[in-house]
């Protein structure tokens, strides 16, 4: 049997969202424990909890929800690169060391340690990063932080860049203790009818 990799943050009331965004919630409709023949609950979050993808809704006008990207983007042949040194700033092509040899990058930057404990100075994408990534067939960019784009950086202009090129965002992954290298991706979105982003159970499986 294969051993997936579990690279999502666990989902709960103390998980940390951007500022102002709505907090994870739970809220039990009726309970085995109070006599109840079932567990029944519902919950209230933003789309944008944990380990999630990007829709190109959320950054660009008239553009699709997650509804309506492709599948196979968020699935396959993925890289895991390390790039240590990049807290508080945005990751440049001189930063990855290593030939990208798959359509799929994850950056392990280990700027966002405690997905419990926002930090603002996380690391992020920069747009030329994102131009060399697509040069060379990459479909899916992401990384172990809440975004491509730096905490007070209103213009967006890695998300722009990823928009310019249709490329997926996965942000809001966990890869302490994952080796740098070659996996296979399973990150699958929600079909969540017109909706800026979904939550991912985001997993990697050794490859081949």
């Amino acid at each position: 049997m294969t051993r997936l990799i579990d690279i999502s943050p666990p989902v709960h009331p103390g998980l940390a969202v951007w500022p102002g965004d709505v907090a994870y919630k739970r809220d039990i409709t009726c309970a085995i424990a109070d006599g109840a023949n079932l567990d029944l609950s519902s919950i209230t979050t933003t789309v944008h909890v944990g380990a999630h993808t990007d829709a190109p809704s959320h950054y660009a006008a008239q553009a699709p929800g997650i509804d309506a990207r492709p599948l196979d983007t968020y699935y396959g042949l993925c890289q895991v690169v390390a790039v240590p040194g990049t807290r508080g700033r945005r990751i440049v092509p001189g930063d990855v060391t290593v030939p990208i040899t798959a359509p799929r990058v994850l950056f392990h930057t280990g700027s966002f340690p405690d997905p419990d404990a926002w930090n603002e100075d996380f690391a992020a994408l920069s747009p030329e990063l994102v131009a060399w990534l697509h040069d060379q067939g990459v479909v899916l960019v992401g990384l172990d932080t809440p975004s491509v784009d730096l905490m007070h950086d209103k213009l967006l202009r890695s998300h722009t860049a990823i928009a310019e090129r249709d490329m997926a965002i996965l942000e809001g992954v966990v890869l302490s203790g994952v080796e740098p290298g070659i996996y296979t991706l399973i990150a699958l979105p929600l079909r969540l009818v017109g909706a800026d982003a979904s939550p991912v159970r985001a997993a990697l499986a050794p490859w081949p």
